[in-house]
């Protein structure tokens, strides 16, 4: 079974809309709002369609209240109820949605609708003795200007969920950063400070970036990635446009804020004359010290060279945890390979063969090679070739991937590996 398509509603989808509206009827939950009242929201408000091939099979349907949001319709197919397809649904709406500022998104459920769980794996609240669920939308509309200045933006839930395998750092970064920011009471009963700053460090391509966007995604912050290639052109400087920078994100309520390859503003300073980054990397300096003394922030900088990093960033009181990110592990390894898989040819490749081809590699060679195979395959099909599955097999085979493996050069050498290790024993604070 192919997986739904979602996309936004066009009007030959009334026929399908009408479709589900009638078989949620037929099965005792009469739908709250009337079909007229639908089909006028999918038409002048926001709607989202599932698609199987040419069958519609799921429908959310929204209208907005000023800062309120409402479901007026949410309906799918009894052969797609358990595959998560509602809750992609959900997610889809909301982003549509998002533009307009809301600060609540609900839906009112008929008595007899038992089934939530689309609902709840999006982040609703179910109400006590009401069939009402609300979720608190992260972003409220007085924010939003502030954060379409800065270029941020709201991530999608479940990028925490979708980190594949690296179980050691998701679940130190779940108890170190992550529950102490999202629930302050429970830390502040234990004596926990909520951390302010983190520095990840590790080789290229070991998924810093992700992990930062992953944070995000848990803790439902604002994320805001500050590119100190932009601000160079500013006609303050790059000093002054990073201080305007902090300025206007201490306007958002909640945020986090991410560096990359931050040893670029952040360099050893040395040398007579003064670099033309050493007043910069100063007033970054300046700069965390005040960032940390506010509330709802986090500051997260990777770095592919911490041995580049000025020594004066990695000191106590600016940094709270300076962590390695590093290669991943056979079971990480495992989870990547999965999440790669196309599901008609899953079940047939052997995955413990492809991680232990790729010892070494990192998150993106293996996302590398896995596309590789799959392109290879792609073209083997389009020209009729035959694959070793037989005939009218299309693969990619485990052959397909262990040859794009082979031919995959690792973005991390051996030497790169041993020197992270040893800034493992030298650097980090965990």
């Amino acid at each position: 079974m192919a997986t739904p398509h979602i996309r936004d509603f066009h009007p030959d989808d009334l026929d399908g809309i009408l479709h589900l509206w009638e078989q949620a009827r037929a099965s005792g939950a009469e739908p709250v709002y009337a079909l007229s009242e639908v089909i006028a929201s999918c038409q002048f408000d926001h709607a989202v369609v599932a698609v199987e091939g040419e069958r519609l099979v799921g429908a959310a349907v929204g209208r907005a209240a000023h800062a309120q949001g409402w479901i007026v319709f949410f309906a799918t197919d009894d052969s797609v109820r358990d595959t998560g397809v509602g809750a992609r649904m959900l997610a889809a709406l909301e982003r549509h949605m998002a533009p307009l500022g809301l600060a609540k998104l609900s839906a009112l459920m008929p008595e007899s609708q038992t089934r939530l769980d689309d609902f709840v794996a999006q982040g609703f609240e179910l109400k006590k003795n009401l069939r009402y669920v609300e979720r608190e939308l992260p972003v409220q509309r007085e924010e939003l200007v502030v954060l379409r200045e800065l270029g941020g933006r709201i991530l999608p839930r479940g990028l925490w969920e979708g980190v594949g395998g690296m179980q050691t750092e998701k679940e130190m970064l779940e108890l170190r950063l992550v529950t102490p920011l999202a629930e302050p009471g429970l830390a502040e009963r234990f004596g926990v400070v909520p951390p302010r700053a983190v520095m990840l460090f590790g080789p290229p391509g070991t998924g810093k970036t992700t992990f930062a966007k992953a944070v995000a995604s848990r803790l439902e912050w604002s994320f805001v990635e500050v590119f100190p290639s932009r601000l160079a052109g500013d006609p303050k400087g790059l000093a002054g446009a990073l201080r305007e920078t902090f300025q206007k994100i201490s306007e958002l309520e909640h945020a986090v804020v991410f560096i990359d390859e931050v040893e670029e503003i952040a360099s050893h300073r040395q040398g007579e004359p003064p670099s033309p980054t050493q007043g910069v990397t100063n007033e970054l300096l300046k700069l965390i010290p005040e960032f940390r003394e506010q509330s709802g922030r986090l500051l997260i900088c990777a770095t592919n060279f911490i041995r580049a990093v000025d020594t004066a960033f990695l000191r106590h009181g600016r940094f709270d945890y300076v962590v390695p990110i590093g290669l991943p592990d056979a079971d990480a390894r495992r989870a990547i390979w999965s999440g790669y898989l196309p599901r008609e040819v899953a079940a047939s490749v052997d995955v413990d063969e492809l991680v232990a081809h790729t010892e070494g590699f990192t998150p993106a060679d293996i996302e590398f090679a896995a596309r590789k195979a799959s392109q290879a395959a792609l073209e083997r099909a389009l020209h009729g070739a035959g694959g070793a599955g037989g005939p009218g097999a299309d693969g990619p085979f485990t052959s397909d991937y262990l040859e794009a493996v082979r031919s995959t050069r690792r973005t991390v050498s051996d030497e790169v590996a041993a020197e992270f290790l040893e800034d493992i024993a030298r650097i980090a604070r965990l």
